[in-house]
């Protein structure tokens, strides 16, 4: 089993059970970078399981994820949470993180811009029950070593041409609103390293 070739996605997960490690307190930053770019370049799943044999909790096995919960996760009202404190009446808002998860969902209030800045961490924006100020939104992306997950109401559409960096990281639209004229318009432009990046609609339900 050690010696089995390991897919893309599988080096993805091992990722993702790393920065669990970083929101537990198991590893600090430059320990992930290091474990990271291992497991980005393991072949084998001998090499992949090497970066969590001394991490109790996590392991890896058929990429299926293992035991163990994410950084913590905000949303609006909490307190600490980074939302907090800045008007949204403005035109444009800027979000921090580090090894944390950073959530937006339910009913509320889009500025034009927001600008996203989050390390080793998990980023969602859900736009299904927002209120937005403007016709069109520019969210701009600058994490690493994280995922993003973009929820867009069914009418609008999403504009990914302003990406100009992609490097280690996976994109996948499962809306295919960039060929349509909807609204708001949501803009993406900025970077994922080492990550990935999903926009999807909300998920219906069986009940509908």
């Amino acid at each position: 089993m050690r010696n089995l070739r390991v897919s893309d996605a599988e080096r993805e997960h091992v990722v993702e059970l790393l920065q669990r490690a970083i929101g537990h307190g198991m590893l600090d930053l430059d320990e992930f970078s290091e474990r990271a770019d291992t497991a980005l370049g393991a072949r084998t799943r001998g090499e992949l399981n090497s970066v969590l044999v001394d991490l109790p909790g996590l392991r890896h096995e058929d990429a299926v994820p293992a035991a163990g919960a994410a950084g913590p996760v905000w949303t609006a009202g909490q307190p600490d949470d980074p939302w907090a404190d800045r008007p949204t009446s403005g035109r444009r808002v800027e979000i921090k993180g580090v090894g944390s998860t950073l959530v937006r969902r339910g009913r509320w209030r889009v500025p034009p811009e927001i600008l996203v800045r989050n390390k080793y961490g998990e980023t969602k924006l859900d736009f299904s029950s927002a209120e937005f100020t403007s016709g069109s939104v520019h969210v701009e992306l600058d994490t690493k070593w994280g995922s993003v997950n973009l929820i867009v109401p069914e009418q609008a559409s999403v504009d990914l041409n302003g990406i100009d960096e992609l490097k280690w990281s996976t994109l996948t639209d499962k809306t295919d609103s960039t060929r349509t004229a909807g609204t708001p318009r949501i803009v993406v432009t900025g970077r994922v390293v080492g990550g990935s990046m999903t926009v999807r609609h909300p998920r219906r339900s069986w009940l509908a």
